[in-house]
């Protein structure tokens, strides 16, 4: 699994990040692709169909970043980012203790940006 500096080096990668995607919307696309109707420039016609994204994972401890490449078969998590802990409190104030997957907005969105200089 890749981590914050591997990304960074990697121009090919940063490029296919669609900073705007959430979780709920990736479902939408890729696992109900043939029940919805077309919203902006997202068309899922096949699994050769991807994109890339990053959500906030809080299923254990402490906050985790994830890097996830999904299609219509499969979610695969690219990297694993460790959400500074300033980041962790931050997070944590505005999305509650809840165990779950969370879209990446705000201040980790922000210095998510601001460390892979995109």
């Amino acid at each position: 699994m890749m981590h914050l500096e591997e990304i960074k080096k990697n121009r090919a990668l940063l490029n296919e990040i669609d900073w705007d995607m959430t979780p709920e919307e990736a479902v939408r696309l890729y696992l109900e692709w043939g029940n919805n109707w077309v919203r902006g420039n997202y068309v899922i016609r096949s699994k050769n169909d991807f994109s890339h994204y990053f959500v906030v994972n809080t299923w254990e401890e402490a906050p985790k970043i994830f890097l996830v490449k999904r299609n219509s078969e499969n979610a695969e998590e690219l990297a694993e980012i460790d959400m500074p802990h300033d980041l962790q409190e931050s997070f944590f104030k505005k999305a509650g203790r809840h165990k779950g997957v969370y879209s990446i907005e705000g201040p980790v969105k922000d210095w998510l940006q601001r460390e892979l200089c995109a």
